[in-house]
């Protein structure tokens, strides 16, 4: 029987927050690992490792996903949004990220970039959503800390006085 090389590194480029990155995956390497240990991205958490509590939570081609269940090699090509991308180029926090911090939705930080990106594509679909329907959403992220009060107040607050819509920022 033949032997499988298991050391087989595979180049993957994607479009990371905007920019073209490029780097080398093993072909079981997981999204999370490869954004983090390959590209340097410390935004993108891995609490759980089975797609559970959200921490790694990114978007691919504008779709939530969860990093630690994707294999780095299925990016390839594709378009991936991380917390890094909410803040502007000086470092300067968008509307949302000043809403959690003005609210207290969050503590210790471990969640808070993948529930961002959930938040961020959900106010695409839904700009104007109601407390309920946002605990819905919440309630695929696991949060230790807040109780996620402070995560429903900044989001409505952010809805109500940032004109969310087009765009989640």
């Amino acid at each position: 029987m033949p032997q499988l090389n298991r050391d087989v590194r595979h180049p993957v480029s994607l479009t990371l927050n905007g920019k073209k990155v490029q780097g080398h995956a093993e072909p079981r390497m997981l999204l999370s690992d490869f954004l983090t240990h390959e590209i340097g991205i410390t935004s993108c958490h891995v609490g759980c490792e089975h797609g559970v509590c959200g921490a790694c939570t990114v978007l691919i081609d504008g779709n939530v996903s969860r990093a630690c269940l994707t294999f780095a090699v299925q990016a390839d090509g594709a378009a991936v949004d991380t917390a890094e991308s909410l803040a502007d180029d000086e470092g300067e926090l968008s509307a949302l990220q000043q809403a959690f911090k003005k609210h207290h939705g969050l503590q210790c930080g471990y969640c808070t970039p993948g529930i961002l990106m959930s938040i961020t594509a959900y106010l695409k679909e839904k700009p104007k959503p109601t407390e309920d329907e946002l605990r819905d959403m919440l309630s695929g992220h696991l949060c230790r800390c807040t109780g996620y009060v402070g995560m429903v107040r900044a989001v409505l607050d952010y809805c109500e006085n940032s004109g969310a819509g087009a765009k989640a920022e």
